[in-house]
């Protein structure tokens, strides 16, 4: 007999923008109103667009902590090249995990913990990206959450959005 006789609560490791458990979880549908492919990754932070509600961009100096919106999440429909890479369009429509957990970019080097603070870089090469130590004024915001654990497969990790809905 064949078949799957085993199942976990996790998805696989080093999955931009994955789920990381069936937890409790908010995923939005938000329109990428970025003009150039691949300027949003899976796996980034995301921040409101012009127009809120329905638009999100990659994050920029100029936005503050209520600016954000979530992680670009994947929901495995993109389809891949014969490259075997999976790109975000302009004007394709993503999901945002608004809370939860998932599995986000993070800068490269950077080793983070269980635990530890989240911040969001929105200058530079690695806007878009999550770190645990703060980028300094005018770099990062802090976000309300965590990472929920250390790297996974490659330069992600899990953090953990906490519930800010209104």
């Amino acid at each position: 007999m064949s078949g799957q006789l085993t199942y976990t609560y996790q998805t696989p490791k080093g999955v931009a923008g994955a789920l990381v458990d069936i937890s409790p979880h908010s995923i939005d549908s938000r329109t990428n109103e970025e003009t150039t492919v691949d300027a949003m990754l899976f796996g980034m932070g995301a921040m409101v667009g012009s127009n809120p509600g329905a638009l999100v961009l990659k994050p920029t100096a100029s936005m503050t902590a209520n600016d954000f919106e979530g992680v670009v999440m994947t929901g495995y429909t993109q389809q891949m090249t014969m490259d075997g890479e999976v790109h975000v369009y302009p004007a394709q429509t993503v999901g945002v995990l608004r809370w939860g957990r998932a599995w986000a970019r993070v800068v490269d080097g950077v080793t983070p913990e269980y635990g530890d603070p989240l911040f969001l870089v929105t200058d530079g090469a690695d806007a878009g990206l999550f770190t645990n130590t703060d980028p300094g004024t005018g770099n990062g915001l802090a976000i309300n959450g965590r990472f929920y654990g250390g790297l996974g497969n490659g330069n992600i990790a899990p953090v953990e959005i906490y519930n800010q809905l209104p």
